[in-house]
């Protein structure tokens, strides 16, 4: 992972910053035009980027340029309203011991985001607790910070730690990394020992569905995900993952699994990992064109109103065209060259979103009414 996140890096400083490119080429490309503008009046959202123990430091400054995918001078120069930022914790041992030390680590990246919001950028970030928020801090025009939580080994056997972490402003949760945990098995673990979700997983599935915390089945396995899509109440969330049928990658999902997301009225959110969206030719090399390929099947497959963007940068995403959060404009310039109507891009940048987020806070309230 710390390799892919260094030669994003290195690409996010060597690429030109799309709007500057995109302003070279409006006065001859009329669809460039048409899509610069498009994209300035969508609320443009990314569902997740992550950021690193560092973050909102003087060592790490995200508020001026950095060697991040996505900075503030990154998100305001690509015109990208928000993004989850993800309070990623790797696994580890799965003992009691070992939660407590995940728990902390997590909440070194819960203050991080709060120090960046409060008291290093205040008129330049605020953090987004519900979709009105989000909304809300589009129009004053300062950047939207949500937050996500990766992997739910931090919240170890205690379902209370799910409530901390949504009182702090995580709204949505995935439920594994790359190992099997505590509460389900992990797509890329080489062998099941849940056979999808623990009896403390489908706890706090239903624990999330309470709350109206998202879940995301991002790195979860395929037993795990038919089990979530099997008792949650409200619509589920891929963060960042991309489509089996394209490419095979063990991160993906099937075309089943999308029909499964958009019957439950979830949304997938498509990452630019180069791993999960290159060609299947082994020697071509992933570009903005194949990320474009991979929204382009989940609408086919899902329907317009269930897929979105994911992007994982700081985290492994990241493409020649779309390397960084500067060059997002690219990616609505490739949407209307292939023909999406203004509708159908605001839809994949964010609408589809804050759809399901509505959908999950409406299913918590009627849960907790009923109680």
């Amino acid at each position: 992972m710390h390799l892919k996140r260094i030669v994003c890096s290195c690409l996010a400083l060597l690429l030109i910053p799309a709007v500057a490119f995109a302003q070279q080429a409006a006065s001859d490309d009329p669809i460039v035009k048409k899509a610069l503008a498009i994209h300035r009046r969508a609320i443009t959202l990314d569902s997740h980027i992550d950021i690193f123990t560092t973050y909102a430091t003087p060592a790490l400054d995200p508020g001026t340029a950095t060697s991040l995918q996505c900075d503030l001078p990154k998100m305001e120069g690509g015109g990208l309203d928000g993004a989850f930022l993800v309070v990623f914790v790797g696994q580890g041992p799965l003992d009691e011991p070992s939660y407590t030390q995940a728990y902390d680590q997590a909440m070194v990246k819960f203050d991080a985001l709060k120090r960046l919001t409060e008291r290093m950028y205040p008129n330049r970030t605020e953090i987004a607790r519900t979709p009105a928020d989000v909304e809300r801090i589009a129009k004053s025009g300062k950047r939207i910070i949500m937050i996500g939580v990766e992997n739910g080994y931090p919240v170890g056997t205690d379902l209370a730690n799910l409530g901390r972490f949504y009182d702090l402003g995580a709204r949505y949760l995935t439920l594994t990394h790359r190992d099997n945990n505590q509460l389900a098995d992990s797509s890329s673990a080489p062998e099941p020992t849940r056979g999808g979700l623990s009896p403390l997983g489908e706890r706090v599935v239903a624990e999330m569905n309470r709350l109206g915390m998202m879940i995301d089945v991002s790195h979860v396995s395929e037993e795990s995900f038919w089990a979530v899509v099997a008792i949650t109440k409200a619509p589920i969330i891929a963060s960042h993952s991309a489509c089996a049928f394209l490419t095979d990658s063990d991160r993906n999902l099937t075309d089943e699994q999308l029909r499964a997301i958009a019957r439950n009225g979830g949304v997938i959110q498509i990452a630019a990992v180069p791993n999960y969206i290159k060609a299947k030719a082994p020697a071509a090399p992933p570009t903005l064109k194949n990320f474009v390929d991979h929204l382009d099947h989940a609408v086919k497959v899902a329907g317009i109103d269930h897929v979105g963007i994911g992007s994982d940068f700081d985290g492994g995403g990241g493409v020649p065209g779309f390397s960084n959060v500067a060059e997002a404009p690219n990616v609505t310039i490739e949407l209307v060259r292939r023909g999406y109507t203004e509708e159908q891009v605001r839809k994949i940048w964010g609408e589809n979103l804050l759809r399901v987020w509505r959908h999950v806070a409406k299913t918590a309230a009627g849960l907790r009414e009923v109680k």
